[in-house]
Order: C-alpha cells, then sequence, then structure tokens
C-alpha cells in the first residue's frame, strides 16, 4: 500500500467500547480506489463512523472511507428511481427527493449516516412495522471487490451476492452505489399524538393496535425503578395530508463530544424522566412537528449520548415474540430487582421482515434499552443474554458491541449458511472489522 493514500489514527465505536490505533484512507476517484483495494490485504470500509459496533474498522484491515462518493448520479421522477453512491448522507438525500415529494421511509435515526453505512447494517427507522428494512426500497448495488472487481447486484444480477450485501455488514466488499424505489410523501410535517401508558403491558398492546393504521410508532418507558418500570408514553407520528413547500434542510453537524466526566447516574436518570414525564402529561396530546424532529429524534440531542462520558454507553436491541413479550419482561424484572442496573433508555416498536444471515429483521417487536457502561451492568446484560434462546430472541450485533460468538451462533440460526455463502464468494475473506473478527463471521 501507498503510504500517501494511507493515514493512522485513533478509531472509537460510537458507543466508545472500542478504541483502536488504524489505517485509513479516503479515496476520491473510482481507479483509486481500485488501486488501493489491489494493494491492500484487508479491507474494510467506513463511513461516518457512527455506528455502534465497530463495524468500520479493525487492527488489521484498512479502513476505506467513502465519504467523498456522494453524488447523486441518475433521477427518474417518472419511475421515482434514484441511483447514489454510497458516500451520500441521508440529509444530502432528502435535500433532493422532497423537493419532489418523494423519500425513502426506512431511516436511520442520524441525518449524517451514509447510504452505504445503512445498506450493510440493512437499517430500519420508526415506520418498520409497516416498511419494513431499508432492504425493500433497494432495487441494485454496485459493488467493487478486490479479487472480484465490478459487480452489479439486485434480485435479478447476482441475487446470491445482493442478498449477502444488504445487512451484510460490509463483509462482501465495497459498496459505492445504490439505486433506490422512492415513495411518494404527502406532506413534510407530521400529526404526533402521545398516549400515557401505566406499565409495559399497557404501551405493548397500544403500539401492537395502532401498528396496523399508522407507520410511525414507538414508545419511551421509565426504567429507573421498578415501581415505575415501564411507564411511559406511546407517540403515534402520521403524515400531515396537507402538501406544503419543502424547504431545504440546513447543513447538519455532528455534535457528539462525550464529556471528561459521566453525568448519568441513577439521581440523573431519575430526575430527567420525572421531569420529562410530567412535561408529557401536561403539554397538548396532539401536535403539529417538523420532518426533522420527527424522523431523527437524536438530531439536536446529542448532549444524551455527551452525558455519558468517555467510558461511553451500551445499546441492547432486541426482537421478541409478542406472545413471548410478557414472560421474558417479568424474568427481566425478576433480574433487574436483584442487580439493579442502571438504563437510560427504554423503548419499544414493532417491526416486520422476514430474519435471513446475519440481518436483524424479523415480524417481531423490538425492545431497546440504553445502559451505562459499567461492571455492575455488564453482569446485569450477561444474564439477560442467558435468556435469548428460551424466548427465541434476537439481539442486534450492530447494536450491542458486547454479544460474545457463542450468544451470536445461538441466536443467528442463518449465521452459518452466511458465513458459509460469504467464504465461497471470497474465499481469502479480503473484508474484515473488529466485530466480524471477534464474531468469527
Amino acid at each position: 500500500m501507498k503510504k500517501q493514500y494511507t493515514k493512522e489514527k485513533k478509531n472509537s465505536s460510537f458507543d466508545k467500547s472500542i478504541s483502536l490505533n488504524i489505517f485509513y484512507t479516503k479515496p476520491d476517484k473510482y481507479k483509486l480506489l481500485e488501486d488501493i483495494s489491489f494493494n491492500s490485504e484487508k479491507i474494510i470500509n467506513i463511513g461516518s463512523n457512527l455506528s455502534y459496533s465497530p463495524l468500520g474498522f479493525s487492527k488489521e484491515s484498512l479502513s476505506m472511507d467513502i465519504r467523498k462518493f456522494n453524488r447523486i448520479l441518475e433521477f427518474d421522477l417518472k419511475e421515482k428511481l434514484i441511483k447514489v453512491e454510497a458516500g451520500l448522507t441521508f440529509h444530502e438525500l432528502l435535500n433532493f427527493t422532497l423537493k419532489h415529494n418523494l423519500w425513502i421511509p426506512q431511516l436511520p435515526g442520524y441525518p449524517s449516516i451514509t447510504i452505504g453505512g445503512a445498506v450493510a447494517a440493512n437499517s430500519h427507522g420508526k415506520s418498520c412495522a409497516i416498511h419494513g428494512s431499508i432492504r425493500k426500497s433497494i432495487k441494485s448495488i454496485l459493488l467493487f471487490h478486490k479479487n472480484h472487481g465490478w459487480m452489479n447486484l439486485s434480485d435479478k444480477e447476482n441475487k446470491e451476492i445482493f442478498d449477502l450485501t444488504v445487512g451484510g455488514i460490509g463483509l462482501t466488499g465495497t459498496i459505492v452505489s445504490v439505486t433506490f424505489k422512492l415513495l411518494k410523501i404527502e406532506s413534510h410535517t407530521f400529526t404526533t399524538k402521545k398516549f400515557i401508558t401505566k406499565n409495559i403491558d399497557e404501551c405493548k398492546k397500544i403500539i401492537l393496535k395502532e401498528s396496523d393504521q399508522s407507520a410511525f410508532i414507538y414508545s419511551w418507558n421509565r426504567a429507573d425503578d421498578l415501581k415505575n418500570f415501564g411507564k411511559g408514553l406511546v407517540y403515534k407520528n402520521e403524515i400531515n395530508n396537507c402538501l406544503i413547500d419543502f424547504k431545504e434542510f440546513p447543513k447538519f453537524k455532528n455534535k457528539f463530544s462525550p464529556f471528561f466526566i459521566p453525568l448519568w447516574n441513577k439521581i440523573s436518570i431519575k430526575m430527567i424522566n420525572i421531569i420529562f414525564f410530567y412535561f408529557n402529561q401536561i403539554t397538548k396530546p396532539i401536535k403539529d412537528e417538523d420532518f426533522i424532529k420527527v424522523i431523527f429524534p437524536f438530531y439536536g440531542k446529542e448532549k444524551y449520548f455527551n452525558f455519558f462520558g468517555k467510558k461511553g454507553f451500551i445499546e441492547s436491541q432486541l426482537l421478541i415474540d409478542e406472545m413471548k413479550f410478557d414472560a421474558f419482561m417479568e424474568e427481566f424484572k425478576i433480574l433487574y430487582t436483584k442487580f439493579k442496573p442502571t438504563i437510560t433508555l427504554f423503548s419499544l416498536k414493532n417491526m416486520s421482515g422476514k430474519q435471513k444471515f446475519v440481518r436483524f429483521e424479523d415480524n417481531k417487536l423490538c425492545i431497546t434499552f440504553d445502559y451505562i457502561n459499567s461492571n455492575k451492568n455488564l453482569l446485569f446484560m450477561s444474564k439477560i443474554d442467558n435468556l435469548y434462546n428460551k424466548y427465541e430472541i434476537l439481539p442486534s450485533i450492530i447494536k450491542d458491541s458486547r454479544i460474545s460468538k457463542e450468544t451470536f451462533n445461538k441466536t443467528y440460526k442463518y449465521s452459518y449458511d452466511f458465513k458459509n455463502k460469504l467464504k465461497e464468494f471470497d474465499k481469502y475473506r479480503v473484508y474484515q472489522s473488529e466485530i466480524s473478527k471477534r464474531l468469527e463471521i
């Protein structure tokens, strides 16, 4: 590898669980991408580096930063098709498509995430109960692989590699461009209705009932003590009927900078939860909200993550069948009573799709917990891991950087198929990340 194309730096996963000194490169031409790939033994792709787990770097791999490939290549208004390079951010994509009252609804939670990163992670948004994951909006992919060269992937061309690539966490090669089938959006504003819930069972019932009627429904629940566990709010976002002229979004800036001293603790979490819940009780149950606030809820609220401090946090996102949900939560609360974990976020939504390979996708309820990174919480989470097989739970390897190889092999029943097909396609396993090495994918 020619040294003028590479640099060394310290890089961390978004949850701050892993920090490594890595080599990275940022090509700006396809020919340079080819040359760098041909001259590198191990490679992995990286975009905005907002993946909670270390999906975009490794000690042994050169991180290929694709953010200079950020052009809109083709647009067909009549057919509602758009071809974009993988380094384009969702903010940039939406600034173009919303002018034509078009979008893809499977949007990740932050506007500066890249297209390539979302495809590799098979991202889902708040509307996953109706629209599923981003896989449903993808028509084709242009992939570059060191040993296979340029490949067009779709349901009609190289279908097996297409299936391995979407949700394949970047292990099949460099995603260079993606073609999406866009959907019409009736408005750029939403009407938000909120429901006050007394417990998690009531929350679950509302979400299951409303999921058939609304594309955007999710909850915020308390987990600061057992007495109020599950008490919270369900938010239902509906796109307004009246179409208004789209105003271009301003340029987004990442504001993630962890404080030196963590500010989240049992007292601060409880206080914020009480204030937040009370505020929502006294404010209007129905209100209009703009696009950014609904679709990218953490933009402008980056301090939530900064409050975890330098040690970061751990997020656990789980898929569970609704029929097993109540029993799992009862065992969760028993362990909660014993270990008293410190949880900053507890949320619930519904999801649709079909689990395959290493994709976090299924027709199940999706539970999310954010924990302070501490030994006590890690012990508690390890006890929860032991319940996965009993309740057929699928944990997200994209969100939870702590998951062990043993847990992964037990819960991802199609992972062996993924590994075998990946090995057939790339016998030298050129593309590897820290997470793929640890899980031996």
